[in-house]
């Protein structure tokens, strides 16, 4: 370890690490715009020079390794007197917007003036005006107030992997821009705003609503994907202003996806805020007594197994929970949070787990993905696949519909017997994953939620086994089930599932087809054909008026995830608390209240009267519920079907990113970007900016 002295300090650091990290190392800190962690040195802002003894000039320490011997000097006055001139030259042409600018209150250029500024102009001439660029729907530019620290470039071409933004021209005739005007088509584009120090790219549905330092920050997870982003829930009042990512180094580093930044104003729209009843063919307006009479007598006129229950892909674990045990108390065995019909194996929990976890992709050395398409199903788990295949060595095999992943892959057909040749050991990337040190495979719900689905899910597993993905250095388990639903892994940990003699998905949707299901709650489900369900007296229990609410008879209005404290377990297995940031509108309330209070007028009321009851029981029916944040391996066992695999080639299981769910389709964002994006009516041009 190379030793140096930092400010009349000696200290030992790792080999490879720059001045201006070993410094952060110590406490020290570095003034810089354009260094980034998780991004390359460019080494352009200039605002991190320091003083090294023998150089004879200053050093950009973002750019410079450490040395033996190194004597490094970083607050002398020559030091501040180069910051401050920096700071002037940036400064020459950068407008005075403070006022006016979005990025005011949380602005490194702002918050870097003050501390290593000067506190004068001396620049008479006139300011350079620079042509601001469109980037598509979600990003604003004014591009007059970039510095050029070419972070959103680093970010765009590096993680995100759409070499789409660039600069043209050289000194102050530098732009930054797509080179051909056109909207972004990454969908991890938002973070660009978060990584840029000054107001030069910021958020366009968030623009001129409020200021940082009039809102109130929540802690919380995503539930758009299965993922389980970390994330900020900004409000104001009783509105949600904006979303942005907190650092999880485990899941999601500092990223999150489009959809999870910008669906937000969907949470505002289409909502249900007072229960409903269906009289005379039409829903109409009704109080809670109301409502639950209603439910109530028909739950007790069709009796246990003429009821049954489906729990949707934004449910809380608390609320399945409340679901589940009062279908236990009416004798229903029919019950299913597997809504896309998905033949998952609820008996043993590594046949429905990431079980490599996300931060565990950059440990493999080989992967199979079939059936499934990462980029679009899971943005920030596809940028961890990225930065692991930009780093060498990491062949990718893609059984499935061919599409770009914004990495090289090998793509081996969509016929599933090319999975059962790779199981055989006859297909040539079967070798590859032998050879492998670590191999993985990922196996997505497009695969599984066909009708051969549980042979797929064999076939699997004995990939995993005769690859070597099982065992090997430290536990390896190399076999992974990508879920695109935040409920799906909680339901089955839980045991939302038919009970002995009970009905599955299909089975309840032919069963009320056919007259003998009297009765069908769905909590938040909004993903089935609801023309399946024939006469049935239909409960829908949720926040959005989607397609269950439509066909609804009774509807109990709900909260979203913003609205309360629920649990969530993502793709992983990994449990997490989702918090509220502001309370539901009008009478609507949360979902496992609204269950507790619907027991008590059925006569068998639930066990617990608050969260902390129920949270304990959580706890009791599954013991990962007690361990918040924490991964548990999970143990091997057989799984999956033997049966005859269909010819017929995987079909993804998205086919529109920005519309999966009902608060994204709610969201007017979400729908200006499928119109660009999806359905291409409005083109890629600046024309509808």
């Amino acid at each position: 370890m190379p030793k140096l002295t930092i400010d009349g300090r000696e200290v030992d650091v790792e080999a490879g690490l720059t001045i201006l990290q070993a410094c952060q190392k110590i406490g020290i800190e570095i003034p810089h715009f354009c260094y980034h962690e998780r991004l390359s040195i460019a080494g352009n802002c200039r605002m991190c020079l320091v003083e090294m003894e023998r150089a004879p000039k200053p050093v950009a320490s973002c750019a410079m390794p450490v040395a033996e011997g190194m004597v490094i000097r970083t607050n002398t006055p020559k030091v501040q007197q180069m910051r401050r001139g920096v700071m002037e030259f940036l400064l020459i042409n950068h407008p005075l917007d403070c006022p006016i600018c979005d990025q005011g209150g949380e602005c490194d250029l702002q918050d870097q003036a003050i501390g290593y500024g000067y506190d004068r102009s001396r620049y008479a001439e006139n300011k350079r005006a620079v042509k601001d660029k469109y980037m598509g729907p979600l990003v604003k530019t004014i591009m007059t107030r970039c510095i050029h620290c070419t972070r959103c470039i680093r970010f765009i071409t590096e993680v995100a992997g759409v070499p789409e933004l660039g600069a043209t021209g050289r000194g102050e005739d530098m732009e930054v821009g797509t080179y051909v005007e056109k909207a972004l088509t990454s969908e991890l584009s938002g973070n660009i705003i978060d990584l840029c120090p000054v107001g030069a790219l910021t958020s366009a549905p968030y623009a001129f609503t409020a200021r940082s330092w009039e809102l109130r920050p929540t802690e919380s997870v995503d539930v758009l994907d299965a993922v389980g982003s970390n994330i900020r829930v900004d409000t104001r009042g009783p509105e949600v202003m904006r979303v942005l990512p907190r650092v999880h180094e485990d899941v999601n580093e500092e990223w999150v996806s489009d959809k999870t930044r910008f669906a937000y104003d969907g949470l505002k729209r289409r909502r249900l805020d007072r229960p409903w009843v269906r009289r005379d063919g039409k829903l109409q307006p009704a109080t809670w007594a109301d409502a639950f009479a209603v439910v109530a007598q028909r739950l007790k006129d069709a009796g246990g197994k003429r009821v049954a229950a489906i729990a949707g892909d934004l449910a809380d674990c608390e609320s399945m929970l409340a679901l589940k045990e009062l279908m236990t108390r009416l004798r229903s065995p029919n019950l299913d949070c597997r809504q896309d019909g998905a033949k998952l194996d609820p008996t043993l929990r590594a046949s429905y787990l990431f079980n490599t976890t996300i931060a565990g992709i950059e440990r493999a050395d080989a992967c199979l993905l079939i059936g499934t398409d990462p980029r679009r199903e899971a943005p920030v788990l596809n940028a961890r696949l990225r930065k692991r295949a930009c780093m060498g060595k990491f062949p990718i095999g893609v059984v499935g519909p061919a599409g770009d992943l914004t990495y090289d892959v090998q793509h081996l057909g969509e016929d599933p017997a090319v999975i059962q040749e790779i199981a055989a050991g006859t297909h040539p990337f079967a070798e590859i994953l032998k050879q492998a040190k670590n191999p993985m495979l990922i196996v997505g719900q497009g695969a599984l939620a066909r009708a051969d689905g549980a042979a797929i899910l064999g076939l699997a597993r004995r990939i995993a086994e005769t690859c070597g993905m099982i065992g090997g250095e430290a536990g390896w388990n190399g076999f992974n089930v990508l879920h695109t639903a935040a409920a799906r892994v909680g339901g089955l940990d839980l045991g939302f599932v038919p009970r002995k003699n009970g009905l599955d998905l299909e089975g309840i949707l032919e069963g009320a087809g056919r007259g003998d299901i009297d009765v069908v709650y769905l909590l938040g489900a909004d993903e089935i054909d609801m023309r399946r369900l024939g006469n049935a007296f239909v409960v829908y229990q949720g926040h959005h008026g989607d397609a269950g609410a439509a066909r609804a008879d009774v509807i109990l209005p709900g909260a979203a995830y913003t609205e309360k404290n629920g649990t969530y377990v993502n793709t992983e297995g990994r449990v997490q608390n989702g918090r509220l940031a502001v309370y539901p509108p009008g009478e609507a309330r949360e979902d496992w209240k609204i269950l507790r209070a619907l027991s008590d007028v059925l006569g068998k009321p639930l066990p617990y009267n608050t969260l902390g009851e129920l949270r304990a029981r959580l706890t009791k029916a599954n013991p990962v519920f007690a361990r918040v944040d924490a991964m548990q391996p999970a143990a091997w066992g057989e799984f999956g079907g033997d049966g005859p695999i269909e010819r017929a080639p995987f079909v993804l299981p998205i086919d529109n990113f920005y519309l999966t769910d009902p608060i994204s389709r709610a969201s007017l964002t979400m729908a200006r970007c499928s119109e660009i994006f999806i359905t291409g009516e409005l083109g890629k041009t600046g024309t509808d900016a």
